[in-house]
């Protein structure tokens, strides 16, 4: 990855932080070589300047809740309004305008069926000027979720990212329970908080919460992730890949795809095609060497369409209002 707005002690910062998010400065200082005082100066930078942000996410997957793609056809002048009430709503992720914004491609992470089909067959139906809906059930992850982007950057050398990688006690077994969500809650604000913010979060002892964090980690039932923008990094072109694959070769598609530098996530999916993917490209000919090169030499991949993406509205489940009823 080549920098456009990061410098490589950036870089590096991004990367150990999607290592071990919650890693304390001295530690990644002492991997990285610099001082604690750089380390924390950078952080603050990449978080004014760079729109970067560190902020707890729940694993639908581990906690077995089903999660769609939704593709939105529009008219023009709708979708940016339309993209934006999806936003309010708490039970989608990830939507971007796409096409020339023209469509929307939505990701739902609802926690019962009612509230998937509340959404998918009753508000989004009598929603004037959605012109066509498509819904893909996601069915088996390749890449993605606690898996980030950065860690295909080769920013830090494999010692090192080896060194500041957490090692948990827990069995794994773990699950956010009602218990659970004054510390959920405050993490996704803050993934970075302190354990003293938390504890007045949620009232539980600092000995206690360490014990808890540690085990919804150790599970993957929670972990941090470090959010940014991909322009930053240089990669200014991203889309969306509607990829058919031969039912035989859909395994050995998606292992393929998990280990392309391009792709941020990658599912199999139900529905008129049985792979979708996220790709980062530094522009459109990069774009256009990855599609003739990578895809178009993938031995079971029959059709391939291509959504560029305009602009990200929204990243996060809890962005825009949480709770909201976008839609209405």
């Amino acid at each position: 990855m080549e920098s456009h707005g990061f410098d490589e002690l950036d870089r590096q910062l991004l990367h150990a932080l999607e290592v071990d998010a919650r890693a304390s400065f001295s530690r990644i200082a002492s991997v990285l070589r610099v001082s604690d005082q750089t380390v924390a100066r950078r952080f603050r930078r990449l978080c004014t300047e760079g729109q970067v942000r560190v902020v707890g996410v729940r694993d639908h997957v581990v906690h077995g809740q089903e999660s769609w793609m939704l593709r939105l056809r529009c008219t023009p002048d709708s979708s940016d309004t339309i993209a934006r009430a999806l936003a309010r709503r708490s039970d989608t992720a990830w939507i971007a305008l796409t096409s020339g914004g023209t469509e929307i491609g939505c990701m739902t992470r609802a926690r019962t069926r009612g509230e998937h089909e509340e959404l998918l067959l009753g508000k989004l139906p009598r929603t004037p000027r959605i012109v066509e809906i498509r819904a893909y059930q996601l069915l088996h992850r390749f890449y993605g979720g606690p898996e980030g982007w950065l860690r295909k950057s080769d920013a830090l050398a494999p010692d090192q990212a080896e060194a500041l990688r957490p090692r948990y006690e827990a069995d794994g077994s773990a699950r956010i329970t009602p218990d659970d969500e004054p510390l959920v809650a405050a993490l996704e604000r803050d993934g970075r908080a302190t354990f003293a913010e938390l504890q007045k979060a949620t009232g539980r002892s600092e000995s206690a919460l360490r014990r808890r964090l540690d085990a919804l980690q150790a599970s993957g039932a929670l972990f941090v992730d470090v959010q940014f923008d991909s322009e930053r990094i240089g990669h200014t072109s991203a889309a969306l890949l509607w990829i058919t694959a031969a039912p035989s070769a859909l395994a050995t598609v998606g292992a393929a795809l998990a280990t392309h530098p391009e792709v941020a996530f990658a599912s199999a999916a139900a529905g008129p095609c049985n792979v979708l993917a996220v790709v980062l490209n530094r522009d459109t000919e990069a774009l256009y060497t990855y599609l003739s090169e990578k895809i178009g030499r993938l031995e079971g991949v029959q059709h391939v369409e291509c959504t560029p993406v305009l602009r990200r509205v929204k990243q996060l489940t809890y962005e825009e209002g949480k709770g909201g009823r976008g839609l209405s």
